[in-house]
């Protein structure tokens, strides 16, 4: 069993798959070794196991992930190929924040730091993991631009600084010796734990229902976006999409062209 995970780690590095989607293959092929142990590694078991993770009432999404996982376990690693069917996702939307609900969210949030987490998530669009791994060295202050080495896909992308904040960041980034530009109160780069607490707490403190989480603020930048004229080619350049139809999620996110129409009943 050992072995089959060395085989799959070397698989996905000759790839040059992220730490993360390594990390994540490797947990989901070990927990299906467990479960085949005894039953062997074939298509029918797999298939079993995928009917289990529904059963056991596991998101779409999630067991959607197993699938591809297994496939790709099968086909790179046991050189098997297997046919399983990836069951129907779940069309649920975020519920995006208003512009007021991030104005509360940011009034409420006294410390400096944690402030300007909030801001440059919504203002720049950016992942939480872009954010805690964000080096003082790439913000450029002359262009206003912030680059992102190799970020989701492997792939260098700019993203442009809020107007805003520049003059708060720009002295912000001189403290400290740390090249992170947020850092823990131990030293090194923030994690993303943190930040999800620090948004918690703004959430607790605003009164704002709705759960309020990093990647929350990303969704509403893109939509807020949308809303304000933006292209959507656009939009897809900031956020780092390779695929035009991954940022097409804001158009049905986006309620404007819905609250614009007016009712035949005012009509009357």
């Amino acid at each position: 069993m050992h072995g089959l995970l060395l085989k799959l780690e070397r698989e996905l590095k000759l790839r040059n798959y992220s730490r993360k989607t390594i990390k994540s293959y490797i947990y989901g092929v070990n927990n299906f070794l467990e479960f085949s142990k005894k039953r062997g590694l074939n298509e029918n078991v797999a298939e079993d196991y995928v009917f289990l993770q529904l059963k056991n009432k596991k998101n779409p999404s999630s067991v959607c992930q197993i699938v591809a996982i297994l496939k790709f376990f099968f086909e790179n690693v046991l050189h098997e190929k297997i046919d399983l069917i990836k069951p129907k996702k779940n069309k649920t939307l975020p519920d995006i924040l208003t512009i007021e609900e991030i104005r509360k969210l940011v009034k409420v949030t006294k410390n400096p730091k944690h402030k300007l987490i909030i801001k440059i998530i919504y203002g720049t669009g950016l992942r939480v993991s872009e954010i805690v791994n964000l080096k003082k060295s790439e913000i450029n202050f002359e262009e206003n631009l912030i680059k992102i080495k190799l970020g989701r896909g492997k792939k260098d992308q700019f993203v442009k600084l809020p107007s805003s904040i520049i003059e708060e960041l720009e002295h912000f980034s001189k403290l400290g010796n740390s090249k992170y530009l947020f850092e823990s109160q131990r030293g090194g780069k923030l994690t993303i734990k943190s930040i999800q607490a620090i948004l918690k707490n703004a959430q607790i403190k605003s009164k704002i229902k709705k759960r309020v989480y990093p990647h929350l603020l990303r969704h509403s930048y893109a939509t807020h976006l949308l809303e304000s004229g933006t292209d959507l080619r656009i939009i897809q350049k900031l956020l780092g999409h390779s695929s035009i139809k991954t940022t097409q999620i804001y158009t049905q996110i986006s309620q404007a062209s819905i609250k614009n129409v007016k009712s035949p009943l005012d009509n009357i």
